[in-house]
Parts: C-alpha cells; structure tokens; sequence
C-alpha cells in the first residue's frame, strides 16, 4: 500500500517526509528512525483525504481514528505545515482516485464530533452553541487537563521550574495589579471560565467580583468553587452574554481568553458596551489571542476560505476568530477608551500548552472515561498544534490595557509597574 502511495506522498509533502508512514497492510515509508509515525488504519482514511484534500481531510480522519499518530505529537505536527497547502492536479486526483479504488467518492459520514452551528453568525443564539461546543465537554476533563486552577488561558511564567498553578497565580495577580484593584471596587470578568480570576480578585484584592460566561457548566462550578472557598458574598456568577450585562458601573473590566470568540463585527458592539460599564477613569484589561500582521487565516479567521475548511475552526473553536493587536487597539480607542499599555506573553502560551499536553497525556485513561475518546484525541492534537503555533510566531497573545479617561484623567502613575 504504502509503495503505491509513496509516488503521490512525494509529490503533494516533498521528498523527506519528517515521520514515518504506515498502512494498515503493514507496509512503511520514511525515516526508520522517525520520532513519529503516521498510522493509517482503514481505506476509509484516503477517502476523507480525497474528498477534502488538506487539513481538514486529516483532520476527519484523525478524529475518526482511520488515522493515528504514535510516538512524539510535537514532532508529527511537523507534517501539518504542509497540509493546508495540498492541491490535487487532475493526473493526481486520477492517481488517488486508484488508490482509494471503487466507492472513492461516495461521502463519507463526519464525525458526529465536528460542529454543525446553525443562525447568523456572532448571534447571542449561535455564539452560546459555539461556547457549548468546546466548554461544556467535560468539567472533569479539563480539571485533568488544566490542573486544580482550572484556567484556561494562557500563564505567566517567571521561571520555566514553576508550577502550572503557580504561573496561573502570576497572570491573575498580573491582571489585578494593571488593573489596579483595591478593596471594595467592582470587577465584572467577561468570559469568566470556571472563575479563576474571581476568586484570585476577590481573596487577594477585596473586589466585589461579577463574572458572565455562556456555558452552563462553567457558571454552575465557578459559583460552587466561590461557596468552597468561602467567597459566595463577595462572588457572583451570572450564565449570561456579555451584551446583557446593564448594571454598571464597574470599576475594573476583565477579559481573559474570550475575546477570540466575539468575531470582527461585533468588535465595536464588545468594547462599546465594556466603556459603557465602566466607571470614568476605570479600567479595561483586554487578554487575548492575536495573529500576526500579514498572516491571514491565523487559526480561524473567519474572512478567509481556510478557515472555513480547518481543524480547529469544525472541531475545537467553531466561529472564533484572530485579530492583529493593532486592529484591536484602534477598536478600543474607538470605542472612546485610551489604550495605555500592550505587553505580548506569546512565549508563556508555548509553555502553558506544553503542561496542558503533558497533563492529558499523564491522565489519558480518565480524560477519554470523562469526554470520549475522540475528544481527548481532538485536544491533544490541537493543543500541541498550538504550542508550536506560538513558538513560531504564527500565533500570539495579548494584553492590552485601557482607561475610560475622564477629562484627560487616566489615572495612571506616571511610571506604573505592573510586575
């Protein structure tokens, strides 16, 4: 099989594949020292990589278990760089269609995994699907995954040696200290995850804390985690769109890792309504995932056909979508706020998402017990993706600080330290 394939594999990846590939007939191409090995377990796997040639034909059939990676994930990846620009030539296709033999083209079932989101995109309907998609997998899963933090950006690592718990601590107390929390303010955390930054904000600064997210699952163990650490007077967690939030002001606004599902059209509605709840003079602190200048399509860019047609956008982040951080800081300004400060954490997100990796490799057996197989393969594969997203640069993280200015008042020190 493989020597049949290996012809077509030449011509579509180059001649030095960087892991080993072996068919469900037993025979194998590639290095016979490779750190990794492409397994295709069944003719139905060729079939998904015809019909969708690239991404997310591999994806498709990696998701189904047709395909399979062993060895090291991080090295396997290293295969994905060629796949989104894989285009079959007619003699090629013809070559293929051979291969595949009768049947090539009669489709083949998705996996019931795939998001299938229906109504107008970024609607408050559409996005609550989308947030239920990735969020609402699991609780224990991603305890297993992201540690007893149970946060789900990305970590301030002063030091490689620390802790995941410790570098989660760090972006917290980062976020307070821009933020400039004090006892008794009013902090409203937009996308507030399982409340990670509530309880930090309000054990460590005395903030009076509101935290909105749209997946059920989150809200109910963020408010179970505030009453465990006795914080329930001092927390509240609402399972509500942040287009609904009216009761300002608010001292501090806090976004961590989910701006990146409000999509570039709802960009001013989300920074107009974060300066309408904001006290003058209060602050906005905007964390998020960017893509470079000049990269389209960065993970799922909703404007370009590739996004439409990858991994990530039909099986891990359906609808989201990047922003260069310039474009979103003339969108804060705007809005009528001041950006004051942008500080890139890219390398910390190449970090955290190794730990998040070796988390769920180290617990495989109970994170498939709690989302499935097919799941804790989708995440395994996108985190480590990711990881070498950011250590190439192809993908990054912001933060970006912002004054509802009063007057020419920011408030701000002259020189302020945030470390």
């Amino acid at each position: 099989m493989t020597q049949q394939l290996a012809p077509l594999l030449e011509q579509l990846l180059g001649p030095d594949l960087p892991i080993a590939i072996e068919a469900y007939d037993g025979s194998r191409l590639g290095p016979p020292d490779a750190p990794a090995t492409l397994l295709i377990r069944s003719p139905t796997a060729l079939r998904r990589i015809v019909q969708a040639p690239g991404e997310l034909g591999f994806g498709r059939a990696y998701v189904a278990g047709d395909l399979d990676l062993e060895g090291d994930i991080f090295a396997a990846l290293e295969l994905r760089d060629l796949l989104p620009d894989v285009k079959l030539r007619p003699a090629q296709w013809m070559a293929a269609l051979r291969l595949v033999g009768p049947g090539a083209l009669k489709p083949v079932p998705r996996p019931p995994e795939e998001a299938r989101l229906h109504g107008r995109r970024h609607s408050k309907e559409r996005d609550a699907a989308a947030v239920a998609h990735h969020y609402d997998v699991s609780n224990d899963f991603y305890r297993h995954v992201l540690g007893p933090s149970m946060t789900y950006s990305c970590a301030v690592w002063t030091d490689p040696a620390i802790t995941l718990e410790e570098a989660q601590a760090n972006k917290h107390e980062l976020v307070c200290r821009k933020l400039g929390l004090e006892p008794g303010m009013r902090l409203l955390d937009i996308g507030c995850g399982w409340g990670g930054m509530l309880l930090h904000a309000a054990e460590h600064h005395g903030v009076q804390a509101v935290g909105v997210t749209v997946s059920k699952r989150q809200a109910e163990l963020a408010e179970k985690r505030a009453a465990e650490a006795g914080l329930a007077g001092k927390v509240e967690v609402r399972l509500q769109d942040y287009r609904d939030v009216d009761d300002g002001p608010y001292d501090a606004v806090s976004s961590i890792g989910m701006f990146e599902h409000v999509g570039v059209r709802q960009l001013a509605v989300y920074f107009e309504r974060c300066h309408e709840l904001l006290r003058p003079g209060g602050r906005l602190l905007n964390h998020a995932i960017s893509r470079p200048a000049g990269v389209p399509g960065s993970t799922a860019d909703a404007r370009t056909r590739f996004a439409r047609r990858s991994f990530i956008d039909r099986y891990v982040f359906p609808d989201g979508e990047l922003h260069e951080v310039g474009s979103v800081v003339s969108a804060i300004q705007r809005a009528g706020f001041e950006a004051r400060h942008m500080e890139s954490i890219r390398e910390h997100y190449a970090l955290t998402l190794r730990k998040w990796v070796a988390n769920l490799e180290a617990n495989w057996d109970a994170c498939v017990a709690d989302a499935g197989r097919a799941r804790a393969r989708i995440w395994r594969l996108y985190m480590a993706a990711s990881a070498l997203q950011f250590e190439t640069n192809r993908t990054q993280v912001h933060q970006v600080l912002a004054t509802k200015t009063d007057h020419g008042r920011s408030g701000l020190p002259l020189r302020p330290r945030f470390e």
